[in-house]
């Protein structure tokens, strides 16, 4: 009795994340999970964008220093069976090419999708398996959703990914390190973050895209909202008009180059306040000066 139950309460939780999956404009898998922590604003590791120790390499990046207006545009949560083939053929249109970070049972769920993202010239990067905190887990559940999206991704397009992105940018300094150790991963943030999980719409998904890239700019949105790609046309437009030049996440990092650390200001020499006793005094005249003649008229 106790294994039937066990057996009908997993083949109704998969037939629940198969409908997140598949629903048009679909909450993120983490919708399902009970009291899941909300996304935050901006990256959790507070030391996300600190160099590297002498010696070390870097793992982690939220922006890249680059030579030129190149950006990248990410998109996580997918693939979703409207708007992320919707998404591609904008960006086929434009010659774009963009970074998707996909949840593995959505990737497992479609793909044909993922196929086609790769064929058609993006970058595939893992965004975990099912979208829970990593920084809230041991090694081991982390190893596992890590490995699981790695190897959907690898089977199914034939291409290792390189980068990951650890959903709502939670994870530990440890475990950054052993994943770059494990799989090789660069682990993958931000810098601009239109908030479009939260607020949906597509005007301000536009404003906050254009407002706020910058050369080196990595930006954040997700392809499973149907507003988020409503916004899309007139972001990328706007973009090419000032001139962004787009690039995979993979691409940026390979263009980017220490920051030119800014010289320390020297401090001003102190010098004692002015008072009446320290002020010079003039000379004294060697000879006074004329006398006013009498009548003599007043200027």
């Amino acid at each position: 009795m106790f294994a039937r139950m066990v057996r009908f309460v997993f083949a109704i939780s998969l037939i629940a994340f198969s409908l997140v999956c598949a629903a048009p404009n679909a909450p993120s898998p983490t919708a399902a999970t009970a009291n899941p922590p909300p996304a935050p604003a901006t990256p959790v590791p507070a030391d996300a964008s600190a160099p590297a120790s002498p010696g070390q390499p870097k793992t982690t990046y939220s922006q890249c220093h680059v030579e030129g207006p190149f950006i990248a545009m990410t998109f996580d949560d997918g693939p979703h069976i409207e708007n992320t083939p919707r998404l591609l053929d904008m960006l086929k249109e434009r010659g774009i090419k963009a970074t998707f970070f996909v949840v593995g049972q959505c990737a497992a769920e479609y793909p044909q999708i993922l196929k086609r993202i790769a064929e058609e010239g993006h970058e595939i990067a893992n965004h975990s398996w099912s979208h829970p905190q990593l920084s809230k887990m041991g090694e081991g559940s982390v190893t596992d959703q890590l490995q699981r999206t790695h190897d959907v991704i690898t089977q199914t397009t034939g291409i290792a990914p390189k980068i990951m992105r650890p959903p709502y940018g939670a994870f530990t300094p440890n475990q950054r390190g052993w994943a770059n150790h494990k799989w090789g991963y660069k682990i993958i943030l931000w810098d601009v973050d239109p908030l479009d999980w939260k607020i949906r719409n597509a005007d301000h998904v536009k404003s906050v895209i254009l407002k706020e890239t910058v050369n080196g700019s990595i930006i954040l949105s997700h392809d499973i909202h149907k507003t988020t790609i409503d916004a899309m046309p007139a972001t990328l437009d706007g973009l090419a008009a000032k001139g962004f030049k787009f690039v995979t996440v993979s691409e940026l990092i390979a263009m980017d180059k220490p920051a030119t650390p800014k010289p320390k200001a020297s401090p001003a020499p102190k010098t004692p306040a002015a008072t009446d006793e320290a002020a010079p005094k003039p000379a004294a005249s060697a000879t006074p000066p004329p006398p006013v003649a009498a009548g003599a008229a007043k200027k």
